[in-house]
Formats: structure tokens, C-alpha cells, sequence
């Protein structure tokens, strides 16, 4: 398994992952958790957004570090019962100039929630 941003097994690979392994990821990687409290904010994701990790560990993802995402196409889609596996185009525009990237979300049950981040139309 490898932390491969269209991977079909990546929900698999980031469970097993080891926190290094997610701070190297070639992509931004938000972990959650039920509450969509930050608790894994990696290298790549913090040069993207301007804040680093250690300011937005244990914050709500969704109200307090990207309040753009907190709408239906993203926030509310965790919200939903059952698995989640979902990849969209979006443009972030909280604290940066609009950027279109790609996100990838997954949530298992009892799980923590993912937030996966690439770039597009570079």
C-alpha cells in the first residue's frame, strides 16, 4: 500500500500509516476526528494553507482553520451516515488567494476523518 493520492487502496494505507509517513505524503493530509478536530496536520498541507501545524491542532477544521469548506459539498458530506470515498474540484479561498485544488474525502465508521489535498491547474 502507498500513500498514493488516487490509490484505491489509500484508505487502507492511511490507516496503517505511521505519522512520519503522513508528514511526507506528496499531498495534503488533514486527519480528524469524529468532531472534525484537527489532529494530524502535515508538511505539505501547512506550506499550502500558511499555518502551521501546531496552530491548528485540536481545532475544528471546518469553523475555526478552513470555514470555506464548511458548506455541503465538503463539511456535510462527513456528516452523512455510512462510508465516505469521495473525490471533488474546489477552490479554497480562506487566508490565500482562490486555489484550485482537488480534495478527497474518507471517513470510515469509528474511524478518524480524512481530508486529502492536491493542487490542480498548476
Amino acid at each position: 500500500m502507498s500513500l498514493e493520492f488516487h490509490a484505491a487502496d489509500l484508505p487502507a494505507a492511511l490507516a496503517a500509516a505511521s505519522d512520519d509517513a503522513l508528514q511526507d505524503a506528496p499531498f495534503g493530509v488533514v486527519r480528524m476526528d469524529a468532531t472534525a478536530a484537527v489532529t494530524l496536520y502535515n508538511r505539505w498541507e501547512s506550506q499550502l494553507s500558511g499555518l502551521s501545524s501546531e496552530s491548528v491542532l485540536g481545532k475544528t477544521f471546518f469553523t475555526q482553520v478552513a470555514p470555506c469548506t464548511n458548506n455541503f459539498m465538503v463539511a456535510h458530506r462527513y456528516e452523512q451516515a455510512g462510508d465516505l470515498d469521495e473525490t471533488i474540484d474546489y477552490v479554497f479561498t480562506y487566508r490565500l488567494a482562490p486555489t484550485p485544488v482537488r480534495l478527497r474525502m474518507i471517513k470510515r465508521d469509528g474511524g478518524p476523518r480524512w481530508l486529502l489535498v492536491e493542487r490542480r491547474g498548476r
